[in-house]
């Protein structure tokens, strides 16, 4: 469902709104499905090699953690313009950054500390295919977690 607007300014001719305002907090970017799996993410950019936590909003945050906990899979899709690269970052990843940030860390976090597998490569037409990192996150999920057993 999409956030409802207030328009501004329309334009008469052609009816166009060119100018508006959201009523209320958006939660991310796409809320779907994905081959039966109920997904949800936020596409961001980031022109350096440092991604400001400030660009993630707390409501997004507390979204995508409550969508995980309903089953869900919630993810991040990061564009480092300055490496010209795209990167899958799981939910699990973001918390983390999150709560260190919470805790008095940064607030930020780097490219380097990215994981290189989850890059999210363009495949034939798709300048975005996701479903490879996404297809990787949820076998890292099967896994036997060792600290558990």
């Amino acid at each position: 469902m999409p956030t409802p607007i207030t328009p501004v300014a329309i334009e008469k001719e052609s009816r166009h709104i060119t100018l508006a305002y959201f009523d209320q907090k958006s939660t991310v970017d796409y809320i779907g499905a994905v081959q039966g799996i109920p997904v949800c993410f936020d596409a961001k950019e980031c022109a350096s090699f440092t991604f400001p936590l400030q660009n993630v909003h707390p409501h997004q945050v507390a979204f995508m953690r409550e969508f995980e906990e309903q089953g869900g899979i919630s993810f991040l899709i990061l564009s480092f313009t300055a490496a010209g690269e795209m990167y899958y970052l799981p939910f699990s990843r973001l918390s983390f950054f999150w709560e260190r940030m919470q805790k008095g860390g940064r607030k930020s976090f780097t490219y380097e500390e990215i994981d290189r597998a989850f890059c999210i490569r363009s495949h034939r037409d798709i300048l975005v295919h996701y479903l490879e990192p996404l297809s990787r996150d949820l076998q890292l999920r099967e896994e036997p977690d060792p600290g558990k057993e």
